[in-house]
């Protein structure tokens, strides 16, 4: 029971890189490309929160996909299995969500510049807060699709 559970825990942390960086492409795309901001120019809270929930829609699709078919190896019908999952997402999407934009109107975290030979490239404050919320996301989300969305599958190698 104890390797089952570490077994998940492993490929849950492996889908959730792919898919922290998918949701970051796709945020970083929508707030950068999408909605080109000015130079300096601070982000709104209807940007920041609408390349966030874009970004997540992305990797809700793609978690489940992964998480299903590879981390829980679930053989249930699919459909009560991804409202389960859009359930356990929602939760833990509102609360990312709400901490996120509490972190960037409240919390003074700086954005820093980085260098690596000729690549160039700031990081912003929303996009710090951004990574905030992907980790507080991941932790909660994966309790609840182990607990309540897959709790009925058993994982094996």
């Amino acid at each position: 029971m104890k390797n089952n559970f570490l077994i998940q825990t492993i490929k849950y942390g492996i889908v959730g890189i792919m898919n922290t960086l998918l949701t970051m492409i796709t945020i970083w795309v929508m707030m950068r490309i999408v909605f080109r901001p000015e130079e300096g120019e601070k982000i709104s809270s209807l940007v920041l929160s609408v390349s966030n929930t874009v970004g997540y829609i992305v990797g809700l699709i793609n978690s489940f996909i992964w998480n299903r078919l590879w981390t829980f190896k679930s053989k249930n019908k699919w459909k009560p299995e991804f409202i389960r999952f859009t359930i356990a997402f929602l939760i833990c999407f509102v609360i990312q969500l709400v901490l996120v934009n509490i972190l960037y109107k409240y919390v003074i975290i700086s954005g820093f510049h980085l260098s690596f030979f000729r690549f160039e490239y700031t990081v912003s404050t929303a996009e710090i807060c951004q990574l905030a919320g992907i980790i507080i996301y991941t932790a909660m989300n994966f309790i609840l699709n182990k607990y309540f969305t897959f709790k009925n599958t058993k994982s094996v190698l």
